[in-house]
This record gives structure tokens, C-alpha cells and sequence, in this order.
């Protein structure tokens, strides 16, 4: 019987939400779960087209990049995901998809600006771009180093407050406490990379709402005087 089912079913069910989610097209995109105290990761199996997947064949991944559990290779995003976990402490499960609206932002080089009160819901601040990475960079870990510019890029940030990233030219990254939260917070991405995109285009030179409204918006729905949704029994 094979181990760490818990986070094999969680990382299942949340790479199997991403076709219908929109977030994706053919196969590009992945979820991990970690269970940090067994120091490992479930990860999505790279290529494989999200019908054909089952819980079995999620990869387990340590920390340290081995993989313990699994027949299949794992994601080719694997090392990113890993430097993320190792990174970002309090965080759980990682997605990465090839969204349309949050990618041409990431290929245009323009971080997504903070407009109005559905992004300050979400996100603390614009979403934040990462630079570009150096030939050496590619050449040597590309994946990983992928994982180094989102962690350098939050060096003065909380990645709790803007769970989210564009890789320059490349895409989006989401993080969360949980795979359907992080699943949540690309949706999310996506649905504010739409909205920036329209306005921008009816307003090229749209500026963010008095910080006072956002931050407004964003603590009815984070932190400890939270107002938003029910009071858990």
C-alpha cells in the first residue's frame, strides 16, 4: 500500500479541477502538496493529460528534490515548487498554470496593477514580476532559478498577503494553505488579470482605488478581524 494518500488524493482532486476551472489548456499546468512533516510533496506527473490521472499516480517528492514514491516523472516545474515550499514556510500547496490573461501580462512584462476592490480581495498590492533570468540561470538550473526569482522578488514582501507571481515571459505561480485555496487564489489571478486587461484597455493610464478602500477589502477577508463569510462552529 503506498504512503502519504492523504496528499496524493488532495493533489488529485486539485490537478483534476484544473481543466474545467479554465485555467488550463492541454496539459499545461500542476498542483503539489506538501506535508511538511514528512518533509515531502505530492506533485502532478509531467505530461500526462488530466483525465487519464488517479491519486496513484502523483509523484512524492522530498525536500531535498529526490523522488521517493512513484513510477512516473514528476512535473517539470518540480524544482520550482520546491524552492517555493522551502522558501515560503507557511504555505502548502503550489499552482502552476498557463492561464491566457495572467500569461500576456508575464510576456508583456507588466505586473498586474491593483484597479479595484475584486483584486484587493485577493491581494494585498499589484501582482508582482519577477526579472528576467540571466543565460547563466537558464542554462544551469532553469527550474530552479525559476523558483530563486519568485523568492528574491518577495525578499521585501509577505507571499500571505499577494499569494501570487508572473514569471517574466513565462506565467503565472499561485501558492495557498491548502490545494483548493491555492487553486482558488490562480482563478482568482485570472479573473483579475481579465479585468485589468479590459480596463486598461478602456483606460490606458487607470490608477489604483485610495489605499484605504483596498485595504479595506482586504482585511474583511484576511487576518484576525476578518469579517467575511460565517463563523466556523
Amino acid at each position: 500500500m503506498k504512503r502519504y494518500s492523504d496528499i496524493r488524493e488532495e493533489c488529485h482532486a486539485a490537478n483534476k479541477s484544473l481543466p474545467s476551472s479554465g485555467l488550463v489548456d492541454l496539459t499545461f499546468g500542476n498542483v503539489s502538496v506538501c506535508d511538511r512533516q514528512a518533509g515531502v510533496f505530492a506533485i502532478k506527473p509531467s505530461g500526462v493529460d488530466y483525465s487519464a490521472l488517479t491519486p496513484d499516480d502523483m509523484v512524492i517528492v522530498d525536500f531535498e528534490g529526490k523522488v521517493v514514491e512513484g513510477t512516473l516523472n514528476p512535473s517539470s516545474d518540480t524544482p520550482t515548487h520546491r524552492c517555493l515550499f522551502l522558501a515560503f514556510s507557511e504555505i502548502r500547496s503550489v499552482v502552476h498554470t498557463h492561464s491566457r490573461k495572467a500569461v500576456a501580462f508575464a510576456q508583456a512584462a507588466f505586473e498586474i496593477p491593483l484597479l479595484g476592490t475584486t483584486h484587493a480581495d485577493y491581494f494585498r498590492g499589484p501582482i508582482p514580476l519577477t526579472r528576467a533570468l540571466t543565460p547563466e540561470e537558464i542554462a544551469s538550473a532553469y527550474e530552479w532559478e525559476t523558483g530563486n526569482v519568485i523568492v528574491e522578488r518577495f525578499a521585501n514582501s509577505n507571499p500571505n498577503d499577494i499569494p501570487a507571481v508572473l514569471v517574466r515571459n513565462h506565467g503565472p505561480f499561485t501558492w495557498g494553505p491548502s490545494a483548493a485555496k491555492a487553486v482558488e487564489n490562480a482563478l482568482a489571478l485570472e479573473i483579475v488579470a481579465d479585468m485589468a486587461y479590459h480596463a486598461l484597455t478602456l483606460v490606458p493610464n487607470a490608477v489604483s482605488p485610495a489605499l484605504a478602500l483596498s485595504e479595506k477589502h482586504f482585511f474583511r477577508k484576511h487576518g484576525a478581524t476578518a469579517t467575511y463569510g460565517q463563523k466556523q462552529s
